[in-house]
């Protein structure tokens, strides 16, 4: 009997066994096949998510630029109308029903100097009545124009205050596609918010600065979110220094949809230095007008190769023309730096001022040539040139009502106010003076006279005006001393 049992039992276990290993090798064995399949050996992973994080660490960046980056707050005043249809049919229009309506712009900034000195657009402030700077720890001031340029979109402004946390210098013409930055600004109201992308492209030409022949364009390409109130705002690399000063979005809703654009640090850089020194910026140029080569123009002309930019005319009494550049020519290189679009090659001369001697590679009939070009603004000289603007007038200056333009039967103007030491005070100009042409511009806003006065080439100046007592007047001066 107790054998029958050992042996049953031993069968038992047998085919115990023997099912237990059909079910491994039918389920088991088989799942362990597909776990085990080997990668090829070229597949490196191991080393990855150390070197990415290292690269996508922007706390530090974040943290420091935060404190440099206000919010900017702008005032402006509009004219309504408010209609009373019943008094107007029985007593006609009086313009008693004009009222003046405040409304207000957002925006952000970027302290570049710990003794106040700000960086924004200049869409951001102009024709604001007032500006307000919000700092990051919420301290107010109000801030002062120092000057604008609209050939690039940027304006100075600056609040007195010490020991600022001003944001440090980086250097855009380093950047590489792909390279980690930040966004830092106010969109929406929303305070100190920042948002990471990479560099999605350099030397970017929109085409939405109103004078095509003096703006510059070349912007940086970035798909961090960037939405209304960033405007002015800083881009910054993973070290928390500016690149890049924001300025634009392009989207068909008015908010983010992929891609933003940041005015190049070594732009902003020059041009505030300018504003700083001169109150105005003093734009250099070559004396050359040009396309960038693409296959259709080098079939066209015959180009070996498709690279620089193609001289398509040339200045007369111009710098390119007096060393003996010629039309036809590709440009290559500006002071060693290859430029292979208008917008390239725009960006490395805004870096110069006139007077200054920049080397240009050029290639002739498939021959390398190079020239020292000596730039030249834009009256064709070397000289600087000063601010013609408003603090050169020497006085401050504030829209008219409805109800003055009504009674003076004007349909546009400026008033004259606070005079100080300038060009107005010497030819004997009061306050309360109304300024409503100046050449052949005429003048409906405050920033209508400083455009009037830059576009001044031959150095006189006519202004047509009047005064509240209803006397017409006329003043008439030269700039040529200037």
């Amino acid at each position: 009997m107790k054998v029958k049992v050992f042996f049953g039992r031993v069968l038992t276990a047998v085919f115990g066994g023997g099912i237990a290993i059909i079910l491994f090798v039918l389920f088991v064995d088989r799942e362990e096949k597909i776990i085990t399949v080997k990668e090829p050996g070229s597949v490196q992973l191991a080393n990855l998510p150390q070197n990415v994080t290292g690269q996508v660490d922007l706390t530090l960046a974040a943290e420091s630029s935060v404190k440099s980056v206000v919010h900017v707050k702008t005032l402006y005043t509009n004219e309504e109308y408010q209609s009373n249809p019943f008094y107007d049919f029985l007593f006609g229009n009086s313009n008693r029903g004009y009222q003046q309506q405040p409304s207000l712009g957002s925006g952000s900034g970027v302290i570049i100097s710990d003794d106040g000195y700000i960086v924004t657009n200049n869409h951001v402030v102009k024709g604001s009545n007032l500006i307000n700077v919000v700092l990051h720890d919420k301290r107010s001031y109000e801030a002062k124009l120092i000057g604008q340029d609209p050939y690039t979109d940027l304006a100075l402004i600056k609040i007195e205050e010490e020991d600022l946390p001003a944001m440090n210098f980086g250097n855009s013409d380093e950047l590489k596609l792909g390279e980690w930055v930040l966004a830092v600004g106010n969109p929406f109201n929303l305070t100190s918010t920042v948002t990471a992308g990479i560099i999605s492209a350099k030397a970017r030409n929109l085409g939405i600065m109103r004078d095509r022949s003096l703006s510059i364009e070349s912007f940086l390409q970035t798909d961090a979110a960037v939405n209304p109130g960033n405007s002015g705002g800083a881009l910054v690399d993973t070290k928390g220094k500016l690149v890049g000063i924001n300025t634009a979005i392009e989207s068909r809703t008015g908010s983010y949809s992929g891609y933003s654009f940041a005015i190049p640090v070594t732009i902003v850089k020059k041009v505030i230095d300018d504003l700083k020194e001169f109150g105005k910026v003093q734009r250099a140029m070559i004396g050359v007008s040009i396309r960038t080569v693409d296959a259709a123009l080098a079939e066209d002309k015959g180009i070996d190769k498709i690279e620089g930019v193609y001289v398509a005319g040339i200045t007369e009494d111009g710098a390119a023309g007096e060393v003996g550049i010629e039309e036809g020519d590709v440009i290559l290189e500006i002071n060693n730096t290859v430029v292979n679009s208008g917008s390239e090659l725009q960006e490395q001369v805004s870096k110069y001022r006139p007077g200054d001697e920049i080397e240009v590679l050029i290639k002739r009939d498939g021959k390398k040539k190079q020239f020292d070009v000596v730039l030249r603004n834009r009256l064709g000289n070397t000289d600087v040139i000063k601010s013609r603007g408003l603090a050169f007038l020497g006085a401050d200056f504030e829209p008219i009502s409805s109800k003055e333009k009504y009674r003076l039967q004007i349909n546009r103007g400026v008033k004259v106010k606070n005079l100080r030491s300038g060009k107005l005070k010497e030819e004997n100009i009061k306050e309360g003076f109304i300024i409503y042409k100046i050449n052949n511009t005429p003048i409906y806003k405050i920033n209508d006279i400083d455009e009037a006065l830059q576009n001044v080439k031959d150095g006189g100046v006519f202004i047509s005006g009047i005064y509240p007592n209803g006397n017409v007047k006329y003043y008439a001066f030269s700039l040529k001393d200037e």
